[in-house]
């Protein structure tokens, strides 16, 4: 058993350029079948339909990344310069804290012994190599477009798929019973990938209707805006990551102290009035995960495939749960999931 976990999670990070392609196309597939489902109840044929939405997707995609593309370019562009106006402000805050951990040092030191001169330190600086740049480019290119095409095939096909896999169970009894399965499998873990990016997407309006009621530009707020839908489907660590950013993009859109902190605490106001209020209503109970399992699922997950495994952990963690809770005799470990 412990070969095998470690066999399989090897294997799922050295193959992650085959498999990440594969999930985000099936996580892909997941928040469009709803509304193909919808297309086809008014006679659309699912090949159109399945056509109509990742189009839609795709128009709605390139519209959006049109509009942040500039903000984001200057924000790249201002960092270095910025930073250093931030310094201060930053040095304000925690100079406290700073001068009494090296007074805290200097006093172990000298109890110890031991010089209280600064040690020499040594840093090491790694060649940047544009070849790696350039060979890395089209790769990533083929990645996308290897994303795009198995979305569509997954949306068209994967039901046909999914029909000849059942007709290889020996007995109708059994096919029966795995339809349900999957079925239900199916509709729940839509729902759930689509209701999240439903909220998320709220959630980013909201947050780019307030920074743009503080004075921040239009497009620069639906940039912070798509940071906060993008980070929340990583539960806890993305959030925290979103606080980080708005914290240092207050110290340097504002130059009083206060109004520097209005854009994080607004950001975690709008976090906790989600995650405690809007999504455990919306979704229920038997969507609900444990805090500690979420956080583990996380770690290994971006240890695996970085922020890519951070925005998958929580759908693959709900599909774990789906499926354990519907098969017999494992049901128990359903519940030590929530």
């Amino acid at each position: 058993m412990v070969l095998a976990t470690l066999a399989v999670g090897f294997t799922l990070w050295a193959a992650q350029e085959l498999v990440l392609p594969i999930l985000l196309a099936m996580f892909f597939a997941l928040i469009g079948n709803p509304i193909i489902r919808g297309l086809q109840r008014l006679y659309v044929p699912r090949f159109l339909s399945a056509l109509l939405v990742l189009l839609g997707g795709l128009f709605a995609a390139g519209a959006l990344g049109n509009q942040l593309i500039e903000p984001a370019g200057e924000w790249i562009r201002q960092v270095p310069r910025e930073m250093k106006q931030v310094a201060p402000k930053l040095r304000d805050l925690y100079k406290p804290m700073l001068d009494a951990n090296k007074a805290a040092q200097n006093i172990a030191r000298a109890a110890g012994g031991e010089s209280t001169s600064r040690p020499v330190q040594v840093i090491r600086t790694e060649a940047n190599e544009p070849y790696k740049v350039l060979t890395a480019t089209p790769r990533r290119i083929a990645s996308v477009l290897a994303v795009v095409l198995l979305t569509f095939f997954f949306m068209v096909y994967g039901q046909q798929l999914q029909r000849n896999a059942i007709a290889l169970l020996p007995t109708r009894q059994q096919k029966k019973l795995t339809v349900d399965i999957l079925t239900s499998i199916e509709g729940a873990i839509s729902r759930y990938v689509l209701t999240i990016t439903v909220i998320n997407t709220c959630l980013g309006l909201a947050l780019s209707g307030a920074l743009y009621g503080l004075g921040v530009p239009m497009q620069e707020a639906l940039l912070w805006g798509t940071m906060a839908a993008i980070l929340n489907f990583a539960p806890y660590v993305g959030p925290l990551i979103g606080i980080i950013i708005m914290l240092l993009m207050g110290f340097v859109a504002f130059d009083d102290l206060w109004p520097s902190l209005l854009p994080a605490g607004i950001y975690l106001a709008l976090h906790t009035l989600e995650g405690q209020i809007i999504t455990p209503i919306i979704l229920g109970h038997s969507m609900r995960l444990s805090p500690l399992v979420l956080i583990l699922a996380l770690m290994v997950f971006g240890w695996l495939w970085g922020i890519i495994g951070l925005l998958l952990a929580v759908p693959l963690l709900v599909c774990v749960k789906l499926v354990l809770a519907r098969v017999e005799g494992l049901t128990g470990w359903a519940r030590l999931l929530e």
